[in-house]
C-alpha cells in the first residue's frame, strides 16, 4: 500500500498541523510505502516572498524529521525538486470538469478571507490531484477540510481513466476524526490565517503567554462546569496530556474547584513536556543543514523514479 502526503511550507508549523499531518504520517510509516512531500509549489498560492518560502521548507524539514520522520522508512522531498508534477497537472486540467473546480470550497474561504483570486489558487485542486496520481497512492491522509480536495482528485483520475484506458490508481481517504480538526485559541480551527495557533516548536515565553491569555467565560473556580468537555483548554489538554490526566482534569472542571488560571498552567505544562524530546532532535538537525538538504536530495530522486514511468504511462495513454 503506497500513502501519500503533504504539507505546504506556509509558515511555521504549529500543533494543529502536528496532530492532523505530521503525527499521523509517522505513524503510517510502519503500514506500508510512504511518500511525504513539501509542497512549496502550492504555498505560491499565498506566498510571494521567496526568501521565506526557501526559509519555511527547510524550516517544515526540520519539523518533520524532529517529530519523527524516517528517511530510511519514508520517501522525502520537496515538491518543485519533482517537475513531472508540473507536466501532469495540465494533463489532467484538460479532462478536470470547470463545475467541479469551481465548487472547491477552499477557494471561496481564501478569496473570503482577502487573498487575491488567481489562476493558481483556482486550480489548486488539479495540482493536488497531480501529487497524488503522480505516485499511484492508494491512500491520502488528509484533514477534514481536505475531503472534498480528494474527492475532486478520485472524480479527475476515474474521468482520465474512463477517457484514456486505467491509468491511475483512485486513491482512499484516511481521516482521523478525533484530530479532525485542531481548535485554534480563539476556538475556531487552528490556522496560521487567524493567527490563533500553538507552534510545535514555539519559545516558551511566547507560547506560555498565548496560552494563559485563552479567553474563557466568567464563571468562578467553584462553580460546576457541566459542560466542560466544550471548554477550549480541556480540548487542547486531550492532545498533549496522558489520557488519564486529561480526564481526570475534565471531571474536576466538570465538578468545580478547578480555576481557570491553573487549568491553562496544566496546558502549557503538558505541550511543553509532550515536545521536549523532539525539541531536542531539532536542534541536532538544525546544526547539521547539510544532512537535511541531502535527505531532500535523496528524497527527489527516489521520488522520480516512481514518477517518471507513471507520467510516461500518462502521455502514451493521452497520444503526447
Amino acid at each position: 500500500m503506497r500513502i501519500l502526503t503533504g504539507i505546504q511550507p506556509s509558515g511555521t508549523l504549529h500543533i494543529g498541523n502536528y496532530f492532523g499531518a505530521i503525527k499521523p504520517a509517522v505513524e503510517l510509516q510502519a503500514r506500508g510505502d510512504a511518500f511525504y512531500f513539501i509542497a512549496d509549489y502550492h504555498s505560491m498560492t499565498t506566498l510571494t516572498d521567496p526568501e521565506q518560502r526557501r526559509k519555511n521548507v527547510l524550516n517544515v524539514a526540520l519539523d518533520f524529521l524532529a517529530c519523527g520522520l524516517d528517511p530510511a522508512r519514508s520517501v522525502f522531498w520537496k515538491q518543485s525538486d519533482v517537475p513531472e508534477v508540473c507536466e501532469l497537472t495540465w494533463i489532467l486540467g484538460t479532462v478536470a470538469p470547470m463545475g467541479l473546480i469551481e465548487r472547491a470550497h477552499s477557494y471561496k474561504d481564501k478569496i473570503a478571507h482577502g487573498f487575491s483570486p488567481s489562476f493558481g489558487l483556482f486550480s489548486y485542486p488539479v495540482l493536488m490531484a497531480a501529487d497524488i496520481l503522480l505516485f499511484n497512492s492508494d491512500l491520502v491522509p488528509v484533514g477534514k477540510d481536505q475531503k472534498q480536495h480528494l474527492e475532486i482528485t478520485r472524480d479527475i483520475a476515474i474521468k482520465f481513466n474512463l477517457a484514456y484506458g486505467e491509468v491511475f490508481t483512485v486513491p482512499e481517504p484516511e481521516i482521523r476524526e478525533e484530530v479532525a480538526t485542531v481548535p485554534g485559541l480563539d476556538g475556531q480551527k487552528m490556522s496560521k490565517s487567524y493567527n490563533n495557533t500553538i507552534d510545535i516548536f514555539g519559545d516558551e515565553k511566547t507560547v506560555r503567554k498565548k496560552i494563559m491569555g485563552i479567553v474563557m467565560d466568567s464563571r468562578t473556580p467553584a462553580e460546576p462546569k457541566p459542560d466542560a468537555d466544550k471548554n477550549l483548554a480541556i480540548q487542547l489538554l486531550k492532545l498533549v496530556a496522558p489520557a488519564d490526566i486529561a480526564k481526570e482534569t475534565e471531571e474536576r472542571l466538570r465538578a468545580g474547584g478547578l480555576g481557570y488560571g491553573d487549568l491553562k498552567k496544566s496546558l502549557f505544562e503538558h505541550y511543553w513536556n509532550y515536545f521536549a524530546e523532539a525539541r531536542a532532535k531539532r536542534a541536532e538537525l538544525a546544526a547539521n543543514m547539510d544532512y537535511v538538504n541531502k535527505v531532500l536530495a535523496d528524497g527527489a530522486a527516489r521520488a522520480r523514479e516512481v514518477a517518471a514511468p507513471i507520467l510516461k504511462k500518462a502521455r502514451e495513454a493521452c497520444g503526447l
